[in-house]
């Protein structure tokens, strides 16, 4: 392997995404399935970051209806993320609620810590690939149980000031970074919304890392 190839394959393993989301939201589902990929692909690093969609709205006077209140707007979404499941290949069911709190505060626990990837597959899976509710306290039985975790201490950890303190502090992150919605990737001062805009994400990476 020549210099220029090795330099080229050390600067994308250097790149660190920040990814924004809440596990209310699919297309956040969506994207960190796709993201996951592209970051074995690339030698992209993640970091996870769950914030208080609701709160990061509200900061920037974001308080309209949520899109599950307008049903003309929520059946075309409907189509649009069952378009995305399929392209994707990963199953997509809407769950019964959307308070994703608790799942929110877990990745803040403390034997997540270096499985942060392995836990939002793992959550999100039940959620929105096999529509579990968040709150459901079987979600998150079923969550700690595959992480192997003391099943109690997790969910007491959920419910917890540390464990509350923690999620406030990354929702305070993110809107002081201007995160607005979810899911976001970061990457530096450079920020994309959306799921649809991985593959911009992915072209602003390749060319920074191969000029």
């Amino acid at each position: 392997m020549n210099k220029k190839v090795l330099e080229q394959v050390s600067a994308h393993e250097n790149v660190q995404v920040r990814f924004y989301f809440d596990f209310l939201s699919p297309y956040a589902y969506l994207a960190q399935h796709r993201l996951k990929a592209l970051s074995a692909s690339h030698g992209w690093q993640i970091d996870f970051r769950s914030i208080d969609l609701s709160q990061a709205k509200k900061a920037i006077g974001n308080v309209g209806p949520a899109n599950r209140d307008m049903p003309v707007k929520l059946a075309y979404l409907a189509k649009d993320l069952s378009r995305w499941a399929a392209l994707y290949g990963i199953p997509l069911t809407f769950p019964p609620n959307y308070n994703s709190s608790g799942l929110n505060v877990g990745l803040y626990y403390g034997p997540c810590k270096g499985r942060e990837a392995e836990y939002v597959s793992t959550a999100y899976g039940l959620v929105w690939g096999l529509g579990q509710a968040p709150d459901d306290p079987k979600t998150l039985e079923s969550v700690a149980s595959h992480m192997k975790w003391d099943v109690d201490d997790f969910i007491e950890f959920t419910h917890s000031e540390p464990g509350l303190q923690a999620y406030r502090k990354s929702t305070e992150d993110a809107i002081a970074q201007h995160i607005f919605g979810v899911p976001t990737m970061a990457v530096g001062d450079e920020m994309w919304w959306g799921n649809d805009r991985l593959s911009l994400l992915e072209k602003h990476l390749t060319k920074e890392t191969t000029e």
